[in-house]
């Protein structure tokens, strides 16, 4: 920033610093989290595991996630009366991630940690697009499909995730319409080859 520029506290770039850095400060936990905790908000995962693949991803000091993620209390999605922030909606979607990472064939829970950050309701979308679009995490971007659930009786039609062609498991997702792992993998190698061609910001 030019040395007279006015600074705005509110502007959207000094928004997401502020953001990231707070998230940043929570204690990378090992999963499942053993403490249930009332409230929403956004949490990143982070991997230092062994699957081959995986080797320029792997985030050791917790430091550049694989995948981040929101969760909205109820009500949140509709207008009308103030959300219920009561419910521990943050705590049951990681544990939803957990379930997951078991189900996985190729991947351990134990290699997973997990930075989470309650927030007001209001910001929580906000938040989560500033986390994608600072990190460019692997199964935001990329590999996508990890979050999602079971589409249900009469939508067996779709096409199976490309995280659950990379990591076939959960039961569910045999019912979809099968992908070329091979395609997966390749999706992964461009991005993982991309993402090493960028230099670092000194």
């Amino acid at each position: 920033m030019p040395e007279h520029e006015p600074y705005d506290p509110l502007d959207y770039g000094n928004l997401t610093v502020n953001l990231v850095r707070e998230l940043m400060t929570r204690l990378a936990v090992s999963l499942p989290i053993p403490d249930r905790f009332a409230g929403p908000g956004v949490y990143a995962l982070f991997y230092d595991g062994g699957y081959g693949p995986y080797a320029s991803l792997r985030s050791p000091d917790a430091a550049q996630p694989i995948y981040v993620g929101k969760a909205v209390p109820p009500g949140g999605r509709k207008g009308g009366s103030a959300p219920d922030e009561s419910e521990p909606v943050l705590y049951r979607r990681i544990g939803e991630h957990v379930r997951s990472l078991e189900a996985a064939d190729n991947l351990r829970l134990g290699d997973f940690t997990c930075r989470h950050l309650v927030v007001v309701p209001l910001w929580i979308t906000m938040a989560e697009r500033f986390l994608i679009e600072h990190y460019q995490p692997c199964w935001n971007v990329c590999i996508e499909g990890f979050g999602i659930h079971d589409p249900g009786s009469g939508r067996h039609a779709s096409q199976r995730s490309w995280w659950d062609t990379l990591h076939p498991g959960r039961p569910w997702a045999t019912n979809l319409q099968p992908r070329d792992e091979a395609d997966a993998e390749e999706l992964l190698r461009a991005f993982t080859a991309e993402r090493q061609a960028i230099p670092e910001t000194p």
